[in-house]
Order: structure tokens, then C-alpha cells, then sequence
């Protein structure tokens, strides 16, 4: 049984930087398909990023593009979400998920597996 385990949330000022980690257990890492996803209070879960299984093909959700940047290491079962100049509507717990499918995908209902997230705070 494949786990995630999000890290490197936290509390920031706007403007600031967090560097957030998923670490994968229990299954061949290389062969999922990574994302984030988000969910802020009140709002459904939405897409952030997402990165193909040996890291060629990445995808933006249009509200982070050009301040965060999603990368793996697979030789460390482990994908990142580097995020910079954070706005207050960042706020949200994030998710890592992986999935088995062959594209990369914004459709949270493609991913097989999911970690229990980290809470990001941003304060303007």
C-alpha cells in the first residue's frame, strides 16, 4: 500500500517562501504521476501542480504559475512543491497524490493516492 506523508507547511507573511515535501512509501515511486492539490476553508479542492514520472512534463494551475515550481527526486520517493512570493489566498492545507494512470492530470479524481496534507498560512 502506497503512503504519502506531506511536509514543510507553515505559518509566513505574504511575499515569504515555503518549500513543502511528499514522501513515498510502499510502492515504486517512478511510476506515479505527481500532483498537488489544495483546499482552502469553505472551498472545494483544486488543483496546484503536477509532474510527470520521471519529471519531463509539468502543469500549472494559472493562479501559481510563474511563483511555484513542482520537481522529484526519484532515487528519494520524494516530490517538491517550491513556492514563492505567497499571497494570503494561498492559505490552504495541501495535498500531495500520486497516481498510476500515464499523463499528468489537474483532475483530482484521476489520483489513486493521497497523503494527509500540510497547512499553509499566509498573512497579509
Amino acid at each position: 500500500q502506497t503512503q504519502l506523508v506531506e511536509a514543510g507547511g507553515g505559518s509566513v507573511q505574504a511575499g515569504a517562501s515555503l518549500r513543502l515535501s511528499c514522501v513515498a512509501s510502499g510502492g515504486t515511486f517512478s511510476s506515479y504521476v505527481m500532483g498537488w492539490f489544495r483546499q482552502a476553508p469553505g472551498k472545494e479542492r483544486e488543483f496546484v501542480a503536477t509532474i510527470s514520472k520521471i519529471g519531463l512534463s509539468t502543469d500549472y494551475a494559472a493562479s501559481v504559475k510563474g511563483r511555484f515550481t513542482i520537481s522529484r527526486v526519484n532515487a528519494k520517493n520524494t516530490v517538491y512543491l517550491q513556492m514563492n512570493s505567497l499571497k494570503f489566498e494561498d492559505t490552504a492545507v495541501y495535498y500531495c497524490a500520486g497516481r498510476t494512470g500515464a499523463a499528468i492530470s489537474q483532475n483530482d479524481g484521476a489520483y489513486n493516492y493521497w497523503g494527509q496534507g500540510t497547512q499553509v498560512t499566509v498573512s497579509s
